[in-house]
């Protein structure tokens, strides 16, 4: 995470920006946000992927950036900002949590044994037995480059139920191109996917990732998903200084 609303940083150098997320000779991440000035809204969040290149949405670094802006004392509570796939409300609660309002979902693609749809990033959802010995970075290699995504390519889930409302996922992200340990676009593709197939009869989906745990919530309409929340912890882990040549 960036301060970079004096538009210092060199944000076209995909070279360095996969240096510094490279976890033997950078600082080691699973990608990299700049926060920046926005004349319209508290801020402006730009998201790359630890590929150097510039991503659609993430959703736990949407909720890490506002975390990020309440310590930079940009934000109080509550905030507007705008990323890559449009406008977001957050609101820090009272334990620390944030809770983070995604874009409205639209359209689920249903087929026989996995469903797609775009949370802000695209996402290939998939039930499996045994998630915990599955190998994901295999398996979500061989679906992320497959045909039914072209270049561009998705993200892939692998879904275990635990109960009704209870779900545990493991993600593989492209331009991470492995596993990472929390992917909140992902989480809610799961959520708002299990409740398309019917899997969940509630609104409001548990989701367990190797990482901890996220809540997602939703209103379910007759043209899709609205008012999508994503909430879950954002703890400050380090901060330091970093000197680039460029």
């Amino acid at each position: 995470m960036i301060d970079n609303r004096d538009l210092s940083f060199p944000k076209h150098n995909t070279a360095l920006i996969n240096t510094l997320c490279d976890r033997r000779f950078g600082i080691g991440a699973d990608g990299l946000i700049l926060l920046e000035n926005d004349s319209n809204v508290d801020f402006k969040m730009v998201y790359f992927n630890a590929d150097g290149n510039e991503s659609s949405m993430c959703g736990n670094g949407g909720r890490c950036i506002v975390a990020f802006a309440n310590h930079l004392k940009i934000i109080e509570n509550t905030t507007h900002f705008i990323a890559t796939d449009g406008p977001h409300f957050a609101t820090i609660l009272e334990n620390g949590t944030i809770s983070l309002q995604m874009k409205d979902v639209d359209e689920v693609f249903i087929h026989d044994n996995y469903v797609f749809l775009n949370t802000g990033s695209p996402h290939h959802v998939t039930q499996v037995d045994d998630l915990q010995q599955f190998d994901v970075k295999q398996n979500g290699k061989t679906i992320r480059y497959s045909d039914l995504y072209g270049d561009a390519g998705s993200n892939v889930n692998f879904v275990s139920q635990i109960s009704d409302n209870h779900f545990a996922i493991r993600t593989y992200e492209r331009g991470v191109e492995d596993e990472t340990l929390s992917c909140g676009t992902g989480a809610t593709a799961v959520a708002i996917a299990m409740n398309a197939l019917n899997k969940s009869t509630s609104n409001t989906i548990t989701i367990d990732v190797q990482g901890g745990q996220l809540v997602i919530s939703f209103q379910e309409t007759t043209t899709g998903y609205q008012n999508v929340f994503l909430q879950g912890a954002a703890q400050l882990v380090f901060e330091g200084q970093i000197n680039i040549e460029i």
